[in-house]
């Protein structure tokens, strides 16, 4: 039975994404600002984010998969769910759980510059560098974190652990 072992409390999770939704203010006053959620890790990170910031959003969401059942990604990415609206035009930032291999966010990145925005961002809650296979610039980052597998704030394990309040290691 896997143990769970808390790595950043909800205390420094919304402490964290305030910083962020005022650095994404100083850079888009105007909006309004495409948030774009990689689906289904993103989403309680996107809802925290859009909440926190003062520039006018719309959200929109996007689905990839790359992990399937497993604790690593496959190297393979096909998009599940596309956008239901036209980015032509307008700023926006991707909005991700976390960053790790960089396989899903370089071939989104690809995918929406396709698409004529005015910009494309990146914001993670977290980062994992360490693992990186693909470059991928992130703009906003919420954590750096080690090589570990973490769920809880959205992250899953076989869709298990995502209502956690903190972002946790699973420990076998």
């Amino acid at each position: 039975m896997p143990s769970l072992r808390v790595l950043l409390s909800s205390g420094q999770i919304q402490a964290r994404v305030l910083d962020m939704a005022a650095a994404i203010d100083r850079d888009y006053s105007g909006g309004p600002l495409y948030l774009i959620g990689i689906l289904k890790g993103a989403c309680i990170f996107l809802a925290d984010l859009a909440r926190a910031l003062k520039t006018p959003v719309r959200i929109e969401f996007i689905g990839i998969a790359s992990y399937g059942l497993g604790k690593s990604s496959s190297g393979e990415v096909r998009l599940t769910k596309d956008l239901d609206v036209s980015i032509e035009g307008y700023d926006v930032i991707l909005v991700e759980d976390i960053v790790d291999s960089g396989i899903t966010l370089s071939y989104l990145a690809q995918l929406m510059a396709q698409r004529k925005p005015r910009s494309v961002r990146i914001a993670t809650l977290l980062d994992r560098p360490e693992r990186r296979q693909r470059s991928v610039e992130v703009h906003y980052v919420g954590f750096k974190i080690p090589d570990a597998f973490v769920v809880g704030y959205g992250l899953d394990y076989s869709e298990d652990y995502r209502n956690l309040k903190d972002v946790c290691v699973l420990e076998e």
